[in-house]
């Protein structure tokens, strides 16, 4: 299945893009792998801090399937 990606703030940052497509995903953790892999090392402590939705809806673990859309969003400080 593919996937699109859409990356905010430092998530995009970090991969250096705002939206990624991939390819053979099917859980939040192949996901997160794959986006290390792909883009290296140094974006793991990033991801490590984001929250992700997936099709709109939080995902809750590694184990979450992906479809359609995941949005990776770094933590927002302010109020």
């Amino acid at each position: 299945m593919t996937v699109r990606v859409r990356l905010f703030a430092g998530a995009a940052e970090a991969i250096g893009q705002d939206e990624v497509t991939l390819a053979d995903v099917t859980t939040l953790g192949d996901l997160v792998a794959r986006l290390v892999a792909d883009f290296g090392s140094g974006v793991a402590p990033v991801l490590d801090r984001c929250s992700f939705l997936v099709d709109g809806v939080r995902a809750a673990d590694a184990e979450t399937r992906v479809t359609g859309t995941v949005d990776v969003l770094p933590p927002f400080a302010g109020g």
